[in-house]
């Protein structure tokens, strides 16, 4: 097949998740035998990227326009017409190239573009975050997970007290947003990374032919360089945890360390690899020889530590929707700690043994299980090709296969 997959958030010197996902997902396809492409955003160009840019096709940056704020921050609320303007410039950009191609795969923050493709072309999106219907794609707020679904509350993520006219103009944006949405997802084929992901746009737009779900992968081939490469070190003295996340507060990297440091066993080592907002007040706080702070790590590095930890532990208190670093934490055979909520669940299947993903209600029992856990406990290793790219690139080219048109599960 000739297959166009279509990114805003490619190229970036640092790129994140979805980004990696949409190359590790290029070179995939390629392997199988698929001319892939990849229409990307014009910020920079692809050579930003380094070693993750080379993905065996070609390159074309032409996405416009998702960078402008429109002053929404200075307006304390959303505008109605602002995402609907730029999907308009999306989907042009995106059938300039359709032509040329099968299909057309788009992962990025405009799930409204789908609305302005016409009908006849193949085009598939997949989610992968809470984009489908909270403008600020987390559904995080405050501290906490948001639960709204009435629009006129998003006017408090825009402005910390509302007006009425803030109040009102950014309910007409939400809610413009996503009647967008709902009809985008009527018209083309949709998939989410997480079941969590496509129940929650149920729960606000109601029953509908609201796509269908595949995880998230990783390159199982980079995972088992990392664990051959820690299988020939030596291992080092105590019980060795390993975090992986940007330092703000829907990471839950701070409620972590604020429960564990009072208690922190003398033999536990707790690295943590990222950077954020949230990165100078932390160290500041919590560095010490037990607790180390590594700042923002290439992703070979990330997963070599990972391989080398005695354990994984991913604190989310957002609901994350399918967090990699979940899969590189099973899939190396390590116990891997999470709170029981997100897309993170959905994952167990994914383990060795049923113990091995430990989930906790609250970041207290995740703490106290860590804590009394035993280090010489191992585990086996999963079945590793449920998780990699190249299974999911079988069932995403099943969908691609499909006729044109929305998918019913």
């Amino acid at each position: 097949m000739r297959i166009l997959l279509v990114s805003e958030d490619i190229p970036y010197p640092n790129m994140g998740g979805l980004a990696k996902h949409v190359l590790n997902l290029a070179r995939a396809l390629v392997r199988a035998g698929h001319e892939v492409d990849l229409l990307g955003g014009d910020q920079h160009p692809i050579e930003v990227a380094g070693e993750e840019g080379r993905f065996g096709g070609r390159f074309f940056g032409e996405l416009s326009g998702h960078t402008a704020g429109w002053k929404e921050i200075g307006l304390g609320m959303y505008l109605p017409p602002k995402r609907s303007v730029q999907a308009r410039r999306f989907a042009r950009a995106i059938l300039r190239r359709a032509d040329g191609y099968d299909v057309v795969h788009y992962h990025g923050h405009l799930p409204n573009v789908a609305r302005y493709i016409p009908a006849s072309v193949n085009f598939v999106q997949t989610r992968h975050d809470h984009g489908s219907e909270c403008i600020q794609n987390t559904r995080f707020r405050d501290g906490a997970v948001c639960t709204s679904t009435d629009p006129a509350d998003c006017a408090g993520c825009r402005a910390n007290a509302p007006n009425a006219i803030q109040r009102s103009v950014s309910a007409m944006a939400v809610a413009r947003y996503r009647r967008e949405v709902a009809e985008a997802f009527r018209r083309h084929k949709t998939i989410f990374v997480s079941d969590m992901l496509r129940r929650n746009f149920a729960r606000t737009s109601g029953p509908g032919p609201w796509g269908t779900v595949v995880h998230n992968f990783i390159d199982i081939g980079r995972l088992e360089d990392a664990r051959r490469e820690a299988a020939a070190m030596p291992h080092e003295d105590g019980f060795h945890v390993f975090i992986a996340g940007k330092l703000y507060a829907a990471k839950g990297i701070e409620a972590f360390l604020r429960e564990i440091a009072p208690r922190l066993p003398a033999h536990m080592r707790i690295a943590i690899a990222g950077d954020g907002g949230d990165a100078e007040r932390l160290t500041a706080a919590y560095s010490s020889d037990r607790i180390r702070f590594l700042g923002w790590c290439a992703p070979e590095r990330t997963l070599a530590m990972a391989a080398r930890a005695d354990a994984v532990v991913v604190p989310s208190i957002w609901e994350d929707p399918c967090p990699s670093t979940i899969f590189e934490g099973l899939l190396l055979g390590k116990p891997t700690f999470a709170l029981a909520r997100g897309g993170t669940p959905e994952l167990a299947g994914y383990a060795s043994a049923p113990d091995q993903l430990r989930l906790h209600d609250t970041m207290a029992a995740l703490v106290d299980d860590l804590v009394a856990y035993d280090p010489a406990r191992r585990f086996d290793l999963p079945d590793q090709q449920a998780g990699s790219a190249d299974h999911a690139a079988r069932r995403l080219l099943e969908i691609y296969r499909m006729p044109a048109g929305p998918l019913t599960a």
